[in-house]
């Protein structure tokens, strides 16, 4: 008997042999899972891929996905110069509402002004011709009295040739930029070449910040990202001397327009003024012709851009000004202080961060966005 059951027990082991060829292993939880459904596990984007390869050629669709552009479109100063309004619309709104022009409103406007950083001077002078006006147009309530007031400042602020002069000589133009330290010289540079290259010019940027290690890198960045030109020099070397390489690389390679940095300097340094007119001598002594010297100054400073504005223009002869983070600061009124003060236009204001975000300054838009 014990024979016979021995010979069942091969022949049924035999057959489970024979019948299903293998007994599936297990997988690390334990269970039982069949050799032939087993993978690696594979990404879900993968999974994706090789489901549409499986796809038959006929039913394939091809989508063409177009790069998304740089926004060109000029912000407006509307939308840009909220902290400036709001530093304004308290002591505007409350002049609106009165219904007589007395001393107290006189005050109150002064007030205002001031605050914004117009500058007692220029807010002195501003209130002058503001009374007059009010005399001569026998306007008698607060709200008369803004509508004067903007027209007073677009005029004040009216005027001036704020276009960026490029050369009618032959050899390349050059715009050099001056300014304090930490005021964004080299972030306009690079804002303003990606715009010039736009229009078509070709555009190298010079590299004339020598003592910022860091600064002929940005500046780097932003020729590859505008598709310029860069010269650069030795750390601590001379920045006349890589102005002057500048202009004369671009003259030799036919280029339109040198933008040349230089060195953040204190503008009561008589040393570094010094040095700051040499590079602007020096700049003009080439195959090129200097038509514009920036003076880039940070707009929440305020006043004290007026004084700096002051220094470099002794030591430069500036040509005007760019007035950068226009749209972060409360004191606008440092447009108005500029031009009284200085007869100095500003040409380029900054808006933001964005290539796009520098723009050309207008008066009346200006002033609109102050009391809108």
């Amino acid at each position: 008997m014990a024979e016979i059951l021995i010979i069942v027990a091969v022949v049924v082991l035999l057959g489970l042999i024979i019948g299903f060829g293998f007994i599936a292993p297990r997988n690390r939880r334990g269970s039982i899972e069949p050799q032939s459904k087993r993978r690696a596990p594979v990404d879900d984007r993968v999974a994706e891929v090789v489901e549409v390869e499986t796809v038959s050629p006929e039913v394939i669709e091809v989508v063409e996905v177009d790069e998304p552009e740089i926004s060109t479109e000029r912000p407006r100063f509307r939308d840009r110069l909220g902290k400036a309004r709001a530093a304004l619309s308290g002591a505007m709104g409350s002049i609106a509402g009165r219904s007589k022009i007395d001393a107290e409103t006189w005050d109150e406007l002064e007030e205002a002004l001031i605050l914004a950083d117009v500058g007692v001077a220029s807010t002195q002078e501003l209130l002058d011709h503001l009374r007059a006006r009010v005399k001569a147009d026998g306007l008698s309530n607060g709200e008369e009295l803004l509508g004067a007031l903007k027209l007073e400042m677009i005029d004040r602020l009216s005027g001036f040739d704020r276009e960026l002069t490029l050369s009618s000589e032959s050899g390349p133009t050059v715009w050099l930029f001056v300014g304090v330290n930490g005021v964004g010289k080299t972030t306009t540079i690079g804002k303003l070449g990606v715009r010039e290259v736009r229009e078509g010019r070709t555009v190298l940027m010079a590299a004339g910040d020598t003592f910022r290690a860091a600064a002929a890198e940005q500046l780097g960045m932003w020729a590859d990202r505008a598709g310029a030109e860069l010269v650069r020099g030795s750390e601590g070397g001379d920045p006349s001397a890589v102005i002057f390489d500048g202009v004369e690389a671009a003259n030799a390679r036919n280029i339109d327009l040198v933008l040349a940095d230089t060195a953040g300097r204190l503008h009561n340094k008589v040393n570094l003024m010094e040095e700051l007119s040499k590079v602007r001598r020096v700049a003009d002594k080439g195959a090129g012709t200097v038509t514009e010297v920036l003076l880039v100054i940070d707009a929440t400073t305020g006043q004290n851009g007026l004084v700096q504005a002051k220094q470099f223009t002794e030591a430069v002869e500036l040509t005007g000004v760019v007035l950068t983070k226009l749209d972060g600061s409360a004191k606008g009124g440092i447009v108005i202080a500029i031009h009284d003060q200085l007869g100095i236009p500003v040409k380029l204001v900054g808006l933001g961060e964005g290539a796009e975000d520098l723009v050309p300054f207008d008066a009346a838009e200006f002033v609109e966005a102050l009391f809108a």
